[in-house]
Order: structure tokens, then C-alpha cells, then sequence
């Protein structure tokens, strides 16, 4: 049995596949998603089809989540009168803000599904965690998509606000516990200053960071918790 952490998918279907064969992965085997699943790459609904099907696979919300959740509750709605005074300022700033950050492929696979798929779609994400705290061979991960914003080692991770774990990136350089290890994506490990192997996983001051840039053409990156072996799909 092993235990794989993996990021920021951002829609590439054929590398999820690669990863999942290079590992071998089986029932056996556990695997966390650390956010962004969506959005940027080809395929991101077909991922989440996929990972629909998974009882060993266990998905944390990413920013991308965020924004998507927001304006994909809307899309689901029925074109009626009463429906368009609801497109006020507020909603179509989000989803402009979307838009912006890459929301064409999903919005397009997201149309190609019955209404009974987008709504199992929207459901499934719904559900995602925003952080996890896990043990594995006597040694604790905290499991977040972005970082702990505003961080403070007397702080329960209860007390973080979505901003905090979604879209606040940590400091790299500095420890956050002596006892713990914190797992994040978010931010591509080529834009991490201390990073002596830009593109691959950083482990350093008890931060592992994994998003490899998948989603910029980078690779996709992946740790198993029980042997650090990293793997990668180019």
C-alpha cells in the first residue's frame, strides 16, 4: 500500500493516466489531490469523471475549485427571466474573474454533459476538503492546496479562512513546525527563489511543495509519502 500526493492537474487528462500507470496505482494504494483539477489544460471534467469513479482518491479544493464552484452553480440554473436579474455585477465579475484564469476547457466539457452529469459534476466538488492532516510512517503531513495564510504555530487549521488555504502562497524559507511536514501546490516549483531543481519537487524547512507546473506545460509531479520516491510525467 502506498500513499501518493499529487497537484494542480489543470485538465491534463493524459498525464493523470501516465501518473496513475507509472505508479501502479491500485485499490490498495491511497491518493490525495491537492486542488486544481480544473481549468487551463484540455480535459478537466473528463479528470473529474474519472475521479468520480475512485473510492481510494481523496480531492482537496484548489482556487480554481473556488472560482469554478461560484459560477458553475449558476450555469446550471435554467434560462428563465427570473434566473438573468440574478447575472448582477457581483456574479458576472465572477465570471469574468474566471474566464481570466482559464475556465474555457472546463466551461466546454461542463456544456457537452447532460444535466444530470453537470449536476453530479458540481456535486462532487462541492464535497472537496480544503485541507487534510495525515500520518504516515509515524510522520504527520498537513495536506493544503495553497499554503496556511497568515500563519501562526498556536493556530488550529479550523481557524484558516478559504483565502488562507486556496489562494495564500507560504514562505518557503521558513519552517512552520519542527513536527510537522505541510504538502502544497499552487505555486509552480520553477517560481520557488530557493529551489536548486526548478520544474521538480522542493522539499526543504519541512515544506514539500509538487505543482510542477502541469498545467504550463510543465511536468506533473508526484510523492509517495511512504518512500519520498518522487515520479514525474513530462
Amino acid at each position: 500500500m502506498g500513499t501518493y500526493v499529487m497537484s494542480d492537474l489543470h485538465g491534463c487528462y493524459d498525464k493523470y493516466m501516465k501518473m496513475l500507470e507509472k505508479i501502479k496505482f491500485s485499490e490498495d494504494d491511497m491518493l490525495y489531490i491537492l486542488g486544481d483539477i480544473l481549468d487551463r489544460g484540455p480535459h478537466p471534467v473528463k479528470i473529474v469523471q474519472d475521479l468520480m469513479k475512485r473510492s481510494n482518491v481523496i480531492c482537496l479544493a484548489g482556487n480554481h475549485e473556488y472560482m469554478a464552484l461560484k459560477c458553475l452553480k449558476f450555469l446550471l440554473m435554467e434560462v428563465t427571466c427570473e434566473n438573468l436579474d440574478r447575472l448582477n455585477d457581483q456574479m458576472l465579475g465572477r465570471l469574468i474573474n474566471w474566464q481570466q484564469n482559464g475556465s474555457a476547457s472546463t466551461v466546454d466539457e461542463f456544456y457537452k454533459l447532460d444535466r444530470a452529469e453537470r449536476t453530479e459534476v458540481v456535486q462532487f466538488i462541492s464535497e472537496f476538503e480544503l485541507c487534510e492532516e495525515i500520518s504516515v510512517n509515524g510522520k504527520t503531513y498537513i495536506l493544503v492546496h495553497a499554503g496556511l495564510g497568515n500563519f501562526r504555530p498556536d493556530k488550529e487549521l479550523w481557524e484558516y479562512g478559504i483565502d488562507d488555504l486556496v489562494w495564500e502562497r507560504p514562505d518557503y524559507e521558513t519552517p512552520y513546525y519542527s513536527d510537522k511536514y505541510v504538502i502544497t501546490g499552487h505555486t509552480p516549483t520553477m517560481a520557488i527563489r530557493a529551489n536548486a531543481s526548478p520544474g521538480y519537487i522542493y522539499k526543504a524547512n519541512h515544506h514539500i511543495a509538487i505543482d510542477c507546473g502541469a498545467g504550463f506545460g510543465g511536468k506533473l509531479g508526484c510523492i509517495c509519502l511512504e518512500t519520498m520516491e518522487e515520479f514525474y510525467i513530462e
